[in-house]
Protein backbone atom coordinates (compact mmCIF):
# COMPACT_ATOMS: atom_id res chain seq x y z
CA UNK A 1 0.00 0.00 0.00
CA UNK A 2 0.97 3.73 -0.51
CA UNK A 3 1.59 6.11 1.73
CA UNK A 4 -1.24 8.80 2.24
CA UNK A 5 1.40 11.63 1.43
CA UNK A 6 2.22 10.07 -1.65
CA UNK A 7 -0.52 9.54 -3.14
CA UNK A 8 -1.76 10.65 -6.63
CA UNK A 9 -4.65 13.41 -7.16
CA UNK A 10 -7.44 12.34 -8.69
CA UNK A 11 -9.03 14.45 -11.08
CA UNK A 12 -12.14 13.80 -12.32
CA UNK A 13 -14.43 15.14 -15.39
CA UNK A 14 -17.77 15.70 -15.58
CA UNK A 15 -20.76 16.91 -18.20
CA UNK A 16 -24.63 16.17 -17.91
CA UNK A 17 -25.13 12.71 -16.63
CA UNK A 18 -26.39 13.20 -13.19
CA UNK A 19 -27.21 9.08 -12.81
CA UNK A 20 -24.06 8.18 -14.11
CA UNK A 21 -21.66 10.65 -11.93
CA UNK A 22 -23.59 9.89 -8.76
CA UNK A 23 -22.28 5.90 -9.58
CA UNK A 24 -18.66 6.99 -10.57
CA UNK A 25 -18.43 8.94 -7.13
CA UNK A 26 -20.43 6.30 -5.01
CA UNK A 27 -17.54 3.73 -6.48
CA UNK A 28 -14.58 6.17 -5.62
CA UNK A 29 -15.56 6.76 -2.37
CA UNK A 30 -15.60 2.97 -1.58
CA UNK A 31 -12.28 3.16 -3.25
CA UNK A 32 -9.51 2.23 0.26
CA UNK A 33 -7.96 5.32 -0.41
CA UNK A 34 -10.56 7.86 -0.85
CA UNK A 35 -10.24 9.00 2.23
CA UNK A 36 -6.82 9.86 2.08
CA UNK A 37 -6.81 11.35 -1.81
CA UNK A 38 -7.03 14.98 -2.88
CA UNK A 39 -9.62 14.93 -5.70
CA UNK A 40 -9.82 17.52 -8.06
CA UNK A 41 -12.94 18.17 -9.99
CA UNK A 42 -14.06 19.46 -13.54
CA UNK A 43 -17.72 20.66 -14.80
CA UNK A 44 -17.88 21.63 -18.35
CA UNK A 45 -20.03 23.99 -19.42
CA UNK A 46 -23.49 23.61 -21.35
CA UNK A 47 -24.06 23.17 -24.81
CA UNK A 48 -27.57 23.70 -24.96
CA UNK A 49 -29.85 25.00 -22.59
CA UNK A 50 -31.44 21.54 -21.87
CA UNK A 51 -28.02 20.49 -20.58
CA UNK A 52 -28.33 23.69 -18.04
CA UNK A 53 -30.56 21.72 -15.99
CA UNK A 54 -28.97 18.27 -16.00
CA UNK A 55 -25.49 20.24 -15.51
CA UNK A 56 -27.03 22.03 -12.18
CA UNK A 57 -27.70 18.72 -10.75
CA UNK A 58 -24.84 17.33 -11.38
CA UNK A 59 -23.35 20.42 -9.73
CA UNK A 60 -25.86 20.17 -6.56
CA UNK A 61 -24.17 16.69 -6.70
CA UNK A 62 -20.78 17.52 -6.37
CA UNK A 63 -21.30 20.87 -4.16
CA UNK A 64 -22.04 18.48 -1.57
CA UNK A 65 -19.51 15.92 -2.14
CA UNK A 66 -17.20 14.38 1.08
CA UNK A 67 -15.22 11.34 1.61
CA UNK A 68 -12.14 12.59 0.32
CA UNK A 69 -9.13 14.60 1.82
CA UNK A 70 -10.46 17.28 0.23
CA UNK A 71 -12.47 18.30 -2.99
CA UNK A 72 -11.78 20.85 -5.36
CA UNK A 73 -14.14 21.98 -7.62
CA UNK A 74 -13.79 24.02 -11.08
CA UNK A 75 -16.80 25.07 -12.93
CA UNK A 76 -16.91 26.44 -16.49
CA UNK A 77 -19.55 28.79 -17.37
CA UNK A 78 -18.63 27.71 -21.03
CA UNK A 79 -18.49 24.63 -22.78
CA UNK A 80 -14.85 23.51 -23.51
CA UNK A 81 -15.84 20.22 -24.91
CA UNK A 82 -14.30 17.23 -23.43
CA UNK A 83 -10.44 16.96 -25.68
CA UNK A 84 -10.01 20.87 -24.00
CA UNK A 85 -11.28 19.80 -20.60
CA UNK A 86 -9.16 16.87 -20.17
CA UNK A 87 -5.89 18.47 -21.20
CA UNK A 88 -6.40 21.73 -19.76
CA UNK A 89 -7.52 20.46 -15.89
CA UNK A 90 -4.89 17.89 -16.11
CA UNK A 91 -2.14 20.72 -16.74
CA UNK A 92 -4.00 22.64 -14.18
CA UNK A 93 -3.26 19.71 -11.49
CA UNK A 94 0.00 19.06 -12.42
CA UNK A 95 1.09 22.56 -11.79
CA UNK A 96 0.93 21.06 -8.41
CA UNK A 97 1.43 17.69 -8.50
CA UNK A 98 4.11 15.07 -10.24
CA UNK A 99 1.51 13.27 -11.41
CA UNK A 100 -2.37 12.47 -11.68
CA UNK A 101 -5.15 9.80 -11.73
CA UNK A 102 -8.09 10.59 -14.07
CA UNK A 103 -11.49 9.54 -14.28
CA UNK A 104 -14.56 10.55 -16.13
CA UNK A 105 -18.06 10.67 -15.06
CA UNK A 106 -19.06 7.25 -16.75
CA UNK A 107 -16.59 5.19 -14.96
CA UNK A 108 -17.32 2.36 -11.73
CA UNK A 109 -14.40 1.67 -9.96
CA UNK A 110 -13.24 -1.21 -7.98
CA UNK A 111 -12.42 -0.63 -4.40
CA UNK A 112 -8.49 -1.25 -5.40
CA UNK A 113 -8.92 0.80 -8.52
CA UNK A 114 -6.28 3.59 -6.60
CA UNK A 115 -4.60 1.02 -4.78
CA UNK A 116 -3.39 -0.42 -8.34
CA UNK A 117 -3.16 2.81 -9.99
CA UNK A 118 -0.82 4.84 -6.98
CA UNK A 119 1.47 1.97 -6.55
CA UNK A 120 1.96 1.59 -10.99
CA UNK A 121 2.59 5.18 -10.73
CA UNK A 122 4.65 4.99 -8.33
CA UNK A 123 6.66 1.48 -9.49
CA UNK A 124 7.54 3.26 -13.17
CA UNK A 125 7.97 6.94 -12.18
CA UNK A 126 11.55 6.96 -13.42
CA UNK A 127 11.01 3.89 -16.37
CA UNK A 128 11.60 5.84 -19.49
CA UNK A 129 9.51 3.27 -21.59
CA UNK A 130 5.90 3.79 -19.39
CA UNK A 131 3.93 6.45 -20.62
CA UNK A 132 0.79 6.15 -18.58
CA UNK A 133 -1.24 3.81 -16.51
CA UNK A 134 -4.38 2.28 -17.08
CA UNK A 135 -7.09 1.12 -14.58
CA UNK A 136 -9.39 -0.31 -16.89
CA UNK A 137 -8.67 -3.95 -19.48
CA UNK A 138 -10.37 -5.05 -22.43
CA UNK A 139 -11.54 -8.97 -21.59
CA UNK A 140 -8.81 -10.76 -23.26
CA UNK A 141 -10.48 -14.38 -23.99
CA UNK A 142 -7.97 -17.07 -24.70
CA UNK A 143 -4.95 -14.91 -23.20
CA UNK A 144 -3.68 -16.12 -19.74
CA UNK A 145 -1.66 -13.39 -17.80
CA UNK A 146 -0.26 -14.95 -14.59
CA UNK A 147 0.99 -11.03 -13.42
CA UNK A 148 -0.86 -8.37 -12.17
CA UNK A 149 -0.37 -6.21 -15.38
CA UNK A 150 0.53 -6.42 -18.51
CA UNK A 151 1.95 -3.78 -21.19
CA UNK A 152 0.20 -2.49 -24.07
CA UNK A 153 1.20 -0.06 -27.30
CA UNK A 154 -1.82 1.83 -26.84
CA UNK A 155 -3.20 4.33 -23.78
CA UNK A 156 -6.54 3.86 -22.37
CA UNK A 157 -8.66 7.00 -21.60
CA UNK A 158 -11.24 4.78 -18.92
CA UNK A 159 -9.47 5.46 -15.77
CA UNK A 160 -5.50 6.13 -16.78
CA UNK A 161 -2.68 8.00 -15.09
CA UNK A 162 0.15 9.55 -16.03
CA UNK A 163 3.00 11.60 -15.06
CA UNK A 164 4.07 15.68 -15.74
CA UNK A 165 6.99 14.76 -17.90
CA UNK A 166 5.18 12.67 -19.81
CA UNK A 167 1.95 14.98 -20.10
CA UNK A 168 4.24 17.88 -20.66
CA UNK A 169 5.90 16.84 -23.61
CA UNK A 170 3.09 15.56 -25.57
CA UNK A 171 2.62 17.91 -28.91
CA UNK A 172 -0.97 18.89 -29.07
CA UNK A 173 -0.56 20.38 -31.98
CA UNK A 174 0.57 17.10 -34.15
CA UNK A 175 3.27 19.47 -35.54
CA UNK A 176 5.56 16.28 -36.54
CA UNK A 177 2.84 13.94 -38.62
CA UNK A 178 3.40 14.65 -42.04
CA UNK A 179 6.39 12.41 -42.17
CA UNK A 180 4.40 9.99 -40.29
CA UNK A 181 1.16 9.91 -43.17
CA UNK A 182 3.96 9.45 -45.64
CA UNK A 183 6.04 6.61 -44.03
CA UNK A 184 4.14 3.12 -44.54
CA UNK A 185 6.54 1.00 -42.19
CA UNK A 186 5.33 4.14 -39.44
CA UNK A 187 1.50 3.27 -40.09
CA UNK A 188 1.70 -0.32 -39.61
CA UNK A 189 3.87 -0.01 -36.61
CA UNK A 190 1.19 2.21 -35.32
CA UNK A 191 -1.49 -0.18 -36.19
CA UNK A 192 -0.31 -2.59 -33.78
CA UNK A 193 -2.38 -1.01 -31.15
CA UNK A 194 -5.45 -1.44 -33.03
CA UNK A 195 -6.36 -0.43 -37.23
CA UNK A 196 -8.31 2.21 -36.14
CA UNK A 197 -5.31 4.41 -34.77
CA UNK A 198 -4.41 5.61 -38.09
CA UNK A 199 -7.84 7.08 -39.10
CA UNK A 200 -8.50 8.22 -35.28
CA UNK A 201 -5.37 10.52 -36.17
CA UNK A 202 -6.08 11.56 -39.59
CA UNK A 203 -9.43 12.20 -38.32
CA UNK A 204 -8.15 14.55 -35.79
CA UNK A 205 -6.05 16.29 -38.07
CA UNK A 206 -8.96 17.03 -40.62
CA UNK A 207 -11.38 18.10 -37.68
CA UNK A 208 -13.56 15.25 -37.80
CA UNK A 209 -13.02 14.38 -34.12
CA UNK A 210 -12.00 16.17 -31.04
CA UNK A 211 -9.65 13.62 -28.93
CA UNK A 212 -7.17 14.17 -26.67
CA UNK A 213 -6.37 10.13 -26.27
CA UNK A 214 -5.74 10.01 -29.99
CA UNK A 215 -2.60 12.66 -29.81
CA UNK A 216 -1.75 10.94 -26.68
CA UNK A 217 -1.30 7.57 -28.23
CA UNK A 218 0.53 9.06 -30.88
CA UNK A 219 2.66 10.26 -28.52
CA UNK A 220 3.52 7.16 -27.14
CA UNK A 221 4.00 5.38 -30.33
CA UNK A 222 6.60 8.18 -31.53
CA UNK A 223 8.82 7.48 -28.35
CA UNK A 224 8.33 4.13 -28.47
CA UNK A 225 6.79 4.01 -24.78
CA UNK A 226 4.04 1.63 -24.08
CA UNK A 227 1.09 1.64 -21.34
CA UNK A 228 0.49 -0.55 -18.20
CA UNK A 229 -3.04 -2.08 -17.72
CA UNK A 230 -4.07 -4.27 -15.09
CA UNK A 231 -4.75 -8.05 -15.85
CA UNK A 232 -8.49 -8.00 -14.14
CA UNK A 233 -9.99 -4.49 -14.52
CA UNK A 234 -10.56 -1.69 -11.74
CA UNK A 235 -12.82 0.02 -13.92
CA UNK A 236 -15.83 -0.26 -15.68
CA UNK A 237 -17.77 2.02 -18.45
CA UNK A 238 -21.33 2.49 -17.64
CA UNK A 239 -22.15 5.14 -20.42
CA UNK A 240 -23.83 3.33 -22.70
CA UNK A 241 -26.39 5.00 -23.61
CA UNK A 242 -28.63 6.98 -25.93
CA UNK A 243 -27.62 10.10 -24.96
CA UNK A 244 -23.56 9.11 -24.59
CA UNK A 245 -21.07 11.47 -26.46
CA UNK A 246 -19.21 8.73 -27.40
CA UNK A 247 -19.83 5.11 -26.41
CA UNK A 248 -23.67 4.88 -27.21
CA UNK A 249 -25.45 1.34 -27.41
CA UNK A 250 -21.72 -0.02 -27.59
CA UNK A 251 -20.85 -3.17 -25.49
CA UNK A 252 -17.97 -4.13 -27.05
CA UNK A 253 -15.55 -3.04 -24.51
CA UNK A 254 -17.92 -4.49 -21.86
CA UNK A 255 -15.33 -6.32 -19.13
CA UNK A 256 -15.88 -7.69 -15.93
CA UNK A 257 -15.38 -5.84 -12.61
CA UNK A 258 -12.44 -6.76 -10.28
CA UNK A 259 -13.94 -7.40 -6.66
CA UNK A 260 -11.70 -5.53 -5.39
CA UNK A 261 -9.99 -7.33 -3.00
CA UNK A 262 -6.19 -7.55 -3.28
CA UNK A 263 -4.53 -4.39 -2.57
CA UNK A 264 -0.82 -5.67 -2.90
CA UNK A 265 0.03 -5.75 -6.68
CA UNK A 266 3.60 -6.56 -8.35
CA UNK A 267 5.20 -4.84 -11.43
CA UNK A 268 8.45 -5.60 -13.43
CA UNK A 269 10.68 -2.73 -15.29
CA UNK A 270 9.46 -2.41 -18.32
CA UNK A 271 12.73 -1.47 -19.80
CA UNK A 272 14.95 -4.37 -19.00
CA UNK A 273 12.97 -6.90 -22.15
CA UNK A 274 10.62 -6.93 -24.57
CA UNK A 275 7.68 -5.32 -22.90
CA UNK A 276 4.26 -6.17 -25.08
CA UNK A 277 3.35 -10.07 -25.36
CA UNK A 278 2.70 -11.11 -28.70
CA UNK A 279 -0.48 -13.08 -28.00
CA UNK A 280 -1.57 -10.24 -25.48
CA UNK A 281 -1.80 -7.78 -28.27
CA UNK A 282 -3.09 -9.66 -30.92
CA UNK A 283 -6.27 -10.60 -28.50
CA UNK A 284 -5.91 -6.40 -27.83
CA UNK A 285 -5.76 -5.64 -31.39
CA UNK A 286 -8.95 -7.58 -32.02
CA UNK A 287 -11.31 -5.93 -30.55
CA UNK A 288 -10.60 -2.50 -33.06
CA UNK A 289 -10.60 -4.46 -36.35
CA UNK A 290 -13.05 -3.33 -39.03
CA UNK A 291 -15.13 -6.37 -37.96
CA UNK A 292 -15.71 -5.84 -34.30
CA UNK A 293 -16.76 -1.91 -35.61
CA UNK A 294 -19.15 -3.00 -37.66
CA UNK A 295 -20.75 -5.17 -35.23
CA UNK A 296 -20.65 -1.97 -33.00
CA UNK A 297 -22.37 -0.18 -35.30
CA UNK A 298 -24.61 -2.69 -35.34
CA UNK A 299 -25.36 -3.30 -31.70
CA UNK A 300 -25.56 0.56 -31.52
CA UNK A 301 -28.45 0.70 -33.87
CA UNK A 302 -30.69 -2.13 -32.77
CA UNK A 303 -30.12 -0.18 -29.40
CA UNK A 304 -31.54 3.07 -31.01
CA UNK A 305 -34.38 1.34 -32.62
CA UNK A 306 -35.21 -0.56 -29.31
CA UNK A 307 -35.16 2.79 -27.47
CA UNK A 308 -37.73 4.65 -30.38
Amino acid sequence: MVDGDALSPVVLFTYNRVEETERTLKALQDNFLAEDSVLYIFSDGPKNNYDVGEINKVRAILNRLDGFRSVKIFSSDENKGLANSVINGVDEVLKHHDRVIVVEDDLVTSPNFLDFMNQALNFYAEDMKVASVSGFTLPLSNISIQSDYYFGYRASSWGWGTWKKVWQSVDWGLSDVDGFFNDRESRKMFRRGGSDLVKMLSDQLRGNIDSWAIRFCYHQFQNNMVTVYPSVSKARNIGFKKNATHTSGSSRFSTNLESGKKREFLFENAAKFEAVDPDVAKAFRSFFTVRARIKDRLRKYSAYIRGC
